[in-house]
Parts: structure tokens; sequence; C-alpha cells
């Protein structure tokens, strides 16, 4: 039975949001935390949304790919249904296509593939040499720092308690509107544990991989999803799942935005384990559109 959310550590609550109420075969429902946005975190209906796909599959089977569009602003305060079509169910793969629902209408569709674990070739790029976590100024230092003459959006996003903590590798970009090399590269972990489950595992690590990406395509910009002159909501998102992991530990995000054009931003990323074995690969498009000025 959910705890009041009054009493629940933000990742807690993330692994509350992640337990879909099943309404029927194929038919899932799952809730927003009630943080103040005004419309629901893309990582969030991203894990739900995968957590529905995966509590249809096989036992045997594991994701290994998503891939999303998000289609319309999810509203946090009504519940996401969630219905899943299971479109095959093969040998050793199976494909299930995901479409959340609110107010009667598609807010987001996704489709997933799990596989049996089976061996294989095995090759990987290395992972980047960077500052390890411990080096690096924590969180809470950032916002003791940073957030005091931040604009009130930036302290609204930073500032509240959430179930994954960031430590970037270089701060310039937010005390600085120099247009910099659109790449970055940032120490992630869960601030709670995690459920030694893979399912849950794969949805948090989905969760998280929403985060930071448009911003990196704005880094070439001099300036943030948070300036009041952009426009920013992610469109698509693509996952590649390659090794799991169990989260009990600090992830390197290392992202790279290839290309801005036609008022949208496309931004890769790798997500590696301490001792440097990729794990996920991501890639998203959004929209950065330049607000018309008055």
């Amino acid at each position: 039975m959910p705890q009041p959310a009054a009493t629940l550590s933000p990742m807690d609550e993330l692994i509350d949001t992640l337990d879909l109420e099943r309404l029927e075969e194929n038919l899932f429902r799952g809730l927003s935390p009630q943080v103040g946005w005004q419309r629901v975190f893309g990582g969030q209906v991203i894990a739900q949304a995968l957590m529905a796909a995966q509590r249809t599959t096989p036992d045997d089977r594991f994701v290994h790919s998503l891939h999303a569009y998000f289609l319309l602003p999810g509203d946090p305060k009504v519940p996401i249904v969630y219905q899943v079509e299971r479109l095959r169910d093969g040998s050793s793969f199976t494909t299930r296509r995901v479409t959340g629902i609110q107010h009667g209408r598609a807010i987001f569709a996704m489709s997933v593939s799990a596989q049996i674990e089976e061996p294989g070739y095995d090759h990987q790029t290395d992972m980047p040499a960077v500052k390890k976590p411990e080096e690096l100024m924590s969180e809470e230092d950032f916002q003791k720092v940073f957030l005091a003459q931040a604009p009130d959006m930036v302290k609204r996003y930073w500032g509240r308690k959430r179930p994954v903590e960031i430590r970037p590798v270089s701060l310039v970009h937010y005390i600085s509107d120099e247009k910099l090399k659109p790449e970055q590269h940032m120490w992630v972990r869960a601030t709670g544990a995690v459920p030694d489950d893979r399912h849950y595992q794969a949805a948090v690590l989905a969760y998280l991989s929403d985060m930071t990406l448009l911003d990196t395509s704005l880094y070439a910009h001099g300036t943030t999803i948070f300036h009041p002159a952009i426009q920013a909501a992610s469109i698509d998102h693509a996952m590649w799942f390659h090794r799991p992991t169990r989260l009990d530990d600090w992830l390197l995000y290392s992202q790279d935005s290839p290309s801005t054009s036609g008022a949208r931003g496309m931004t890769r990323g790798a997500l590696y384990d301490r001792s440097g074995a990729l794990v996920a690969s991501v890639a998203q498009e959004g929209l950065i559109r330049k607000r018309a000025s008055d």
C-alpha cells in the first residue's frame, strides 16, 4: 500500500510513482508527484510507460531499447493512463507499443523492445577521462553558492529535493553566457535505494536519462533552457540499454549536441558506471525556439 507522500523520500516517491495501478489487461494508471510544475517531467512519463510495457513482457526478457515521442504536455494534476499493445512475442524478442492518455487524448507514444539474455560479441567506447564525483562540488554546495542570485525558475529546479543528484564536471555554463563547445559531462546517482529488480532499475535509468539533454544543445549559443526568451520541450527520446546496472553508485553521463537547426536541438548521451562500463546510450531531439520579442 502506498505511503502518505509526506513520509516519502524523493527516491521512495519516484519508486511509488513507478508502481502503476493495473486497471485491466494491458491498461495501467500512473500518478504524478505534486511538486508545483505546470507539466509532467518527461523522464517520469518515459519511466512509467516503460514499467507498463515491462509488466506485459515474459519474465526472461529485459528491455534493450525504447523509442518515444512526446505529443502533448502532461498534466500533473490528473493520472496518466497507459495502454499497452502486444505487437510481437518472438522466440527471443518481444515488442510493445505504449500510449499515454490524458483528457481523452494521446500525450505520449513509445515502442519498447525486450530480449532474452544471450552471449555475443562485446565492445564499447571508452569512458571520458574526467574528475571523479568526490572531487566535485556537491549539489548542496552548488545550491548555496550559485542559487542566491539565480532566476526564480532556476531556483525552483535546483532548489528542491530530487530522486537524482547531479554533479556537473564544469560549472561554467551556470555562471556565464559564454558560447561553449556543445558537450558536458556530469555524474548522477540515485539519492535513495532502488529495488533489486531490473524492471525498476531500467525505469529509473530511463527517468534520469531525460535530464539536461536540451540544455546541452544550447551551450554553443550561450543560453539555457531557463532563459525567458527560450521555449524548450522534448520532442522525441530514444534509449538503448547495453548492460545492466544496480544504480547503487555514481554514473557518468556524457552528452554532446551534434546539431541545432530549424528551432530544434539534437543531443546524444552515454551513461557509464564507475568502472567504465557503458551502461546505456541516449538520443533526444527537442524544441529550442526563440520566443518572439515584444
